[in-house]
């Protein structure tokens, strides 16, 4: 083989020119943690911030042996650590860029004294007892890399006897001290639910397993104020859909002939969408928050959007993007309320539709809903009927991904278009953005963050602590390396017929910072070409160090730039 050959094959599996790079560069750490080489655990104290739900006084009862209310932050270096720890680490749920780092940082803090076990395939596999020990050798590859693929993931929800039985098991059989749980809100309540569970009587002394979570979605939606300013992998995952837009905003005055209507993820909150609209300046952009709050109506929303194609049409501006949260459709007040019958119905008559084929679907499923819902069910384009009806997600609701919303939007902009000015040009292309993000390369912000997230999390389990989330604020200051207490956070939530102990998602406010400059600007960019392209995300260079736009915006930064570490 020739010597370029040879140069393409050693660049497989992982070891792309890029990959080798990213894997060398130097992470930003929080001087709490001393050399960024050889970084020490923490000692924590109790700050003066409490944590107080609607339902405190329920939660402190069911969890009587972990709730905490007080934030917890770096108070030095700890001189006693605790030693001969066994920790194991899972993810749960879907992937963010990031997660590598975490588990990077927690081998890296609980060091030569402690061992650190890597759980496979998510809360499935620590009910199965799935787990493996890992080392220097296994963390080096993955250093700086995206995706969940070291470990996996999945969904499961640890609920039922058996389950934490079996957890209790896993404990047992691997002589665990401590599990570090990596995920959403969903699965740092089930953290905290774990914590509780495993607070005492589980190891042979008498004593428990501690449990740790740690905060990840790209939706963004897992929150806490200045406490918990963003979950990690919002920053990589914005920025990717934000180049993408970019790319795209650029091609319309290029083609000058088409309306890209590209829907982002974001199922419960809009934060994705609000990220990138300040990142790209579209010509519309959709706030799910905003629809619900305001009671628009889907006639509404065709009539806002109609109009900005009117409108830049009589500029001469035939082209423009509209950019969609996933999530919206279930925001707009009538599609809400029929969604809510529908997920009833679906759930009710599931054996009936079944063996029915699409069209007898929709025919039977007229006769079991309200008039009104009927009559607006029956109004919609068959292939969205067709997904209203589609098998539900394991807490019964809809999978909101699947419905084609930006089709949907332009069939109906279309024809309200020809009533509005049959003359006006209207040729459109429809994308969804969203698997694309979830495992890309980390940003150097969320490569830091991820990084530090796992020293706070093993400091947390050498200063003995359990029911913490780990998390670090003060992004524009050094970083903060903090410990929350998950019971803070849990409320009561009906779900599926019955109470349960949640965190609830953090939607987007619209009354805050962000949501008010992007009202000011997005009538200006409607009315004309105001887009920028941020191009792609930079380790190294001029952007490296911009954090997000609602970040900085909210937490009332005074630049883009973190400075973790500096």
């Amino acid at each position: 083989m020739s010597k370029i050959t040879d140069l393409l094959i050693g660049m497989e599996k992982h070891k792309s020119i890029f990959e080798n790079e990213i894997r060398s560069l130097p992470i930003p750490t929080c001087s709490d943690f001393g050399s960024p080489e050889k970084p020490e655990p923490i000692e924590f104290t109790a700050t003066d911030e409490k944590l107080e739900s609607k339902d405190s006084a329920a939660v402190k009862e069911a969890f009587a042996n972990s709730f905490e209310q007080e934030v917890l932050k770096a108070a030095g270096t700890n001189k006693a650590p605790l030693s001969g720890k066994q920790v194991a680490v899972l993810f749960s749920g879907g992937p963010a860029a990031g997660g590598h780092n975490v588990v990077y940082g927690l081998k890296k803090i609980l060091g030569n004294s402690n061992t650190l076990f890597g759980v496979k395939a998510g809360p499935k596999g620590l009910i199965q007892g799935n787990l493996f020990e890992i080392t220097d050798q296994n963390i080096a590859p993955i250093i700086n890399t995206g995706g969940f693929d070291f470990l996996g993931s999945d969904r499961t929800k640890i609920k039922t006897d058996e389950q934490f039985q079996s957890v209790k098991n896993t404990c047992v059989n691997n002589k665990l001290d401590a599990i570090v749980v990596i995920g959403g809100d969903d699965s740092n309540t089930n953290a905290a639910i774990l914590a509780e569970y495993l607070s005492k009587d589980v190891k042979s002394d008498g004593s428990g397993v501690q449990v740790i979570g740690v905060p990840k979605t790209i939706d963004g939606d897992l929150q806490i104020g200045d406490i918990l300013p963003i979950s990690f992998g919002f920053d990589t995952a914005t920025k990717i859909y934000a180049e993408m837009v970019g790319n795209i905003l650029q091609d319309t005055p290029s083609s000058r002939k088409y309306w890209h209507f590209i829907k982002v993820m974001g199922r419960s909150a809009s934060h994705v969408a609000l990220e990138v609209a300040l990142q790209t300046k579209p010509a519309v952009t959709l706030i799910s928050e905003e629809v619900a709050e305001n009671s628009i109506s889907l006639a509404q929303i065709v009539d806002h959007i109609a109009n900005a194609v009117v409108n830049r049409s009589k500029k001469g501006i035939n082209y423009g993007v509209v950019l969609i949260p996933e999530g919206v459709i279930e925001f707009i007040p009538e599609m809400n309320s029929l969604i809510a019958e529908l997920n009833d119905k679906v759930a009710e008559f599931n054996s009936e539709l079944s063996v029915k084929n699409n069209e007898e679907k929709r025919n039977f499923i007229y006769t079991k809903l309200t008039p009104v819902h009927a009559q607006l069910m029956s109004s919609l384009p068959d292939y969205l009927e067709d997904m209203l009806l589609a098998d539900r997600d394991s807490h019964g609701n809809l999978q909101v991904s699947l419905i084609p919303t930006e089709r949907m939007l332009i069939d109906m902009v279309t024809i309200r278009i020809k009533e509005l000015d049959a003359s006006v040009p209207f040729a459109t292309l429809n994308h969804f953005f969203g698997y694309e993000g979830r495992c890309g390369a980390p940003t150097l912000f969320d490569a830091a963050y991820c990084y530090n997230l796992g020293l706070t999390a093993g400091s947390l389990i050498l200063a003995g602590k359990t029911g913490y989330m780990a998390s670090v604020a003060d992004l524009n200051g050094g970083g903060q390396p903090l410990g929350i207490p998950l019971p803070g956070l849990l409320n009561i939530e009906r779900r599926q017929g019955k109470d349960e102990f949640v965190i609830e998602k953090a939607l987007a406010d619209t009354k805050s910072p962000a949501m008010k400059f992007f009202t000011s600007r997005r009538d200006v960019w409607a009315q004309e070409d105001c887009f920028a392209s941020p191009g792609p995300r930079q380790l190294w260079g001029p952007a490296s160090r911009q954090i997000p736009m609602t970040v900085a915006l909210n937490r009332n930064y005074n630049s883009l730039d973190f400075n973790i570490g500096k």
